[in-house]
């Protein structure tokens, strides 16, 4: 499944979602990294 993350304030990834955290951040893949941020949503 594809998810949009935000990183800091002007950056959001999109990428395959690996996991979410026990804080509310959601992990995705891209390639071989890994990103780390806040979900975005519609």
């Amino acid at each position: 499944m594809i998810r949009t993350i935000q990183i800091g304030g002007y950056i959001s990834v999109q990428g395959l979602f690996e996991r979410a955290t026990s804080n509310g951040n959601v992990i995705v893949r891209v390639g071989k990294q890994t990103y780390e941020g806040k979900p975005v949503t519609k």
